[in-house]
Formats: C-alpha cells, structure tokens, sequence
C-alpha cells in the first residue's frame, strides 16, 4: 500500500510524536515550530552529554566523545569570559579548517552566549579583515594559516595548530584551554530563544558580503527540520521510521563548516542524533573512499561536486564502502546524470538532495527516495514548519506550475542581516524571505528551481556572486568594461568566467587578470576563462548588461 506525503506527515507530527508542532510569536508573527526542539544552542549542547563516551569527532588519529567536547566547549567557555571578558552578545571570529577545534570553539561561544562567527577560510586578507571589522568581533579564534593572513587586526587572537611563531600578542589555543576539568560547567548565563546566536557572511549581489543574524531558535529547529526530512523519506518509502531513527549514523563531511550546510546540516543535526562526525583535513575523494572503509561510514554528506568526485575517482571500486547507506547533498543544483551515475555506481545507495541557504540555517526544502527517482529534477517538498511559496515581482503569490520567486517562510528563517536593515527590509517581507531563485511548484507540492534571479555564480557549492568580481576587475587600470558569467562544468557545476573589454591602447592578458586577482578575491572567484572583446558588452535601456545575451554569444547557452 503506498502512502501519501499527507499522511505521513500527519504520522510524525501528531500529538505526543517527537515531530509534534506548536505555533509561537516570533519578532510579531505566528511560526509553526517543532514543539520539543532545543530552544537555545546551549540546550543541545548540554542534551549532547548522554550520548557520553560515543565518539563525536573523529580526525585522522584523534577520536573525542560527547563527553570529551562538552568539558573542553565547557572549560574555553569559562577562559573566553574570564581572560578575555567575553559576555554575553559579544561576538567571537572563528576562522580555520575542518579541525576539531572548531567544532569545541564554537560550542564555548554559543553556550556563553556570545556570537558565533563563522568565517569563510578560504577568504584573503582584506576579506577575512572585513568580516572581523564588520562583525565587531572580540576575539577571533584561528589556525595557523589564519593567523597569517590576520596577523595585523587589533583584536585578541587565539592560535591552533599553528606551524610556525605567533603574531605578536597571540596565544595558543592549549594554552589558553589549559587543563580540561572533568567536572566542568558552562558559565550561568540566561539566555533565550530569540537571542543572537551566529553570523554567517553570504556575499551580496552589490557591495560588501552581508552578516545573516542567526537566532538560538533558528539553531535549535535546524536539526529537528534535518531528522524530519530523513524520516520522512524513510516513510515516503513505506520503511518504519523508528527503525531508522535507532541506527547511528556515521557522517563524513565533505565541505567546510564555516558554511551552513557544514555546520548546521550536518554538524549540529549529528551533536542532536548522537551520531559520529569524521572531519577531512580539505576534500580529497581518494582519502574519502580511506575513510569511508575504515570509519564505517553510513552518509557522506556535501555539495553535488564532492559526489560527482567521488564516483569518478579511479580508486573507486578498490575499498570496501558498504556501510555507506547514502549520499546526501544541497547548496547548489544537482544535475540529474549525477543521480543515474549513483544509482549506477552505488545501487541499493540513498541519494538526496537538500535546499537551504545561509538565512534559512540549511535546510528547508528535501528531496529522496522514490520521490528523488521520480522527479530528479525537484528539490523536493518542504518541511512540515516551513511555507512556500512562488510570487510575482509585486509579491503576489502566483497559481500552481507558474515561475517566480521562491518565498519562505518558518522558524528556521533567520531575522536579518548584521547592521544591514536596507538589505533586511528588501530581503525579509512580512515575513516571508525572498530567496532570489525563479521557481514553480507542481501540483503535488514538489519544488522546481528554474534559474537564479540573483547574479550568481555557485562553483561547487562556493557562491561567487558576480558584482564582486566585477568590481575587483574594474580596479585593473586596462579594464574598460566587465561582466562575469557561469560556465557550466560536470564536476563543479559552474566554474567562473569573464568577458572583458579593454580601454583604447591598453593591453592584458588572461594570466595577468588573474594575477591581478590573486590579492583580493579568494582563488575559487577568479574567473578560469576570460573572453576579450573589442565591441560594447550588450546592455538593456538601463544600462544592465544582457547576460543571458552574452552567454549565448560566448557559451551558446
């Protein structure tokens, strides 16, 4: 007998179920929540300690329980307040590798009740300073690659894994952690679910990246919306749902945690379940298949290009990969031949396909299962907490099967952005977030991306937002004109390209543009081809250049 989204729905969210709904006031408007979610960071983190000796984090050689984490989030908690003054509100930069410690300084932060903020690593210099300066961050906590590239900002920094000497002023991260207590206790500190939990940086189509406020409630649903979905699709798939909900689930994460998917998909929905978490030191799908063998793997979780990777390594076949159950992935479009190359490849796997952005705290939209064989071009439904909807551009929500803009709404979608309200009053409407991609919805409720309304660019998961690296181009004294386009790649989904005029008796190379490049955008936004052209880039009435035009002309797209 099949059953329908509708009555599975009503299975696991009924009263006394752990997906039960409640309705609250948030910032003036009605939200459906989860009833029994954590209602503060804090909360799940001291949740965590049952799971006790479980392992929570593996890395390479290192292996540290539940418990183990909690003490050492507990112990840099009290040496964040009482070396540093960090109180509650203040905000604290994080920028590193997948290392454990991150997962540790960002549990002490958000258990002080400070604010945790996450920054891209991959970012240079001048990006990595804007986001302290912006942020007003009172501590940044950084590894040693970091640690050179902000050798120079005035705020307190802490130091781990550092190859070399400290900038002048820095401390060790062991240093500062000292000796872990093992009766140790998170500081008092009353905190609730409308306080500001993290900053995460999402770049802006024009201008500077933009701060996403994230709230404890907002951290505390997101790992709830992550089990729903999966059990949903268990039962979707005529499976009992509790069956699923006992096996432990061993994580392989493939993309970093200073973005959402990272840290609140997977590192938080793991912190929830008591599952495991097996960090990489960068993405290499050789040593993932290594790790998938001997960690026991049961979920590889990342963006399509780390499984398109995976499947094309020629190592593939050579280790022993059965426990992995499935392979999840979001954050940017999933091809529909990756999922036949999974079922090719990995039969009998899982695959899924998940939506969320950075002001939705992950994910929002779940597509897997049957449903994902039926409709591979879907994203799927939404949570049971979230609404949906496609609207015109006067806000007007638009009927069944028609495109426009994706709105949602729910207790997973973030406030605003940090000291932005002009950006939070355009993106945030009555409470509804316009999320900037043209879609539609079928009749049965299945979400369908169509294209971005945003000029984007997403590279392997990486947003590259076009304006940016317009303007960097712009600085080059031989630029007379740019505009930075997507060109489509099996393995990243989109790699960066540029068609550039030159001024009148000027001359540049593509090596030089790059060069040029290199010292102010991350290397993932310099474009990988550039086409120089003698004539006008084409422009509408308004001045904006036609690059759906220009695509065709360059691409034949």
């Amino acid at each position: 007998m099949t059953v329908t989204h509708d009555q599975v729905q009503a299975q696991l969210t009924g009263p006394g179920q752990l997906f039960e709904m409640d309705e609250v006031e948030v910032l003036g408007a009605k939200v459906r929540t989860w009833k029994h979610a954590p209602t503060t960071f804090r909360a799940l983190l001291e949740n965590s300690r049952f799971h006790g000796d479980k392992v929570f984090l593996a890395y390479e050689d290192e292996r540290i329980t539940y418990e183990e984490h909690f003490r050492r989030a507990a112990t840099l908690a009290r040496r964040l307040a009482e070396d540093f003054g960090v109180t509650k509100g203040d905000r604290v930069a994080i920028a590193m590798r997948n290392y454990p410690e991150w997962v540790v300084s960002f549990s002490a932060i958000l258990a002080l009740g400070a604010v945790a903020v996450p920054l891209n690593a991959w970012w240079t210099t001048p990006e990595l300073e804007y986001g302290v300066t912006d942020s007003g961050a009172k501590v940044v906590i950084v590894d040693g690659e970091r640690a050179e590239r902000l050798r120079d900002t005035a705020a307190p920094m802490i130091v781990t894994r550092s190859a070399g000497g400290l900038p002048p002023g820095a401390r060790e991260f062991a240093e500062v952690l000292g000796e872990v207590d093992p009766g140790a206790t998170l500081p008092e500190v009353d905190l609730g679910p409308e306080d500001p939990a993290t900053i995460f940086y999402t770049s802006g189509t024009t201008g500077r990246p933009k701060g996403a406020l994230g709230s404890h409630r907002n951290l505390g649903q997101s790992p709830m919306t992550v089990a729903y979905a999966l059990l949903r699709s268990v039962a979707l798939a005529g499976k009992d749902p509790a069956t699923a909900a006992s096996a432990r689930r061993i994580t392989l994460l493939t993309v970093p945690l200073f973005h959402v998917t990272g840290c609140f998909a997977v590192m938080t929905a793991t912190m929830f379940t008591g599952g495991g978490l097996v960090l990489m030191y960068k993405w290499d799908p050789g040593l993932a298949l290594q790790l998938i063998e001997r960690e026991k793997v049961t979920i590889m979780t990342g963006v399509p290009t780390n499984a398109w990777q995976l499947l094309s390594h020629p190592d593939f076949g050579k280790y022993d990969i059965s426990s992995l159950g499935g392979v999840s992935y979001g954050g940017a479009p999933a091809p529909p031949k990756l999922l036949e190359r999974i079922n090719d490849q990995l039969p009998q796997r899982q695959a899924s396909n998940g939506y969320g952005m950075t002001e939705t705290t992950a994910l929002a939209i779940y597509n897997s299962g049957p449903a994902y064989l039926a409709k591979p071009d879907s994203i799927g439904l939404p949570v049971a907490v979230c609404d949906v909807r496609v609207s015109d551009p006067l806000g007007r929500e638009l009927p069944v099967g028609e495109v426009g803009e994706l709105c949602m709404r729910g207790p997973n979608v973030i406030s605003g952005y940090w000291n932005r309200p002009d950006a939070t009053a355009e993106t945030f409407v009555q409470g509804w977030l316009h999320t900037g991609d043209l879609a539609r919805v079928d009749e049965e409720g299945y979400v369908f991306i169509v294209d971005r309304a945003k000029d984007m660019v997403i590279r392997g998961g990486e947003n590259v937002y076009c304006a940016e690296v317009e303007a960097a181009l712009f600085e080059h004294p031989a630029i007379d004109d740019a505009a930075v386009i997507g060109i489509p790649d099996d393995e990243l989904g989109e790699q960066v390209g540029a068609v550039v005029r030159l001024k009148p008796g000027t001359r540049a190379t593509a090596e030089e543009l790059r060069g040029f490049l290199a010292g102010v955008l991350a290397p993932f936004k310099i474009p990988v081809r550039f086409w120089f052209r003698d004539a006008e880039l084409p422009r509408n009435p308004g001045g904006k250049i036609l690059k759906t035009h220009l695509r065709k002309e360059t691409l034949g797209l």
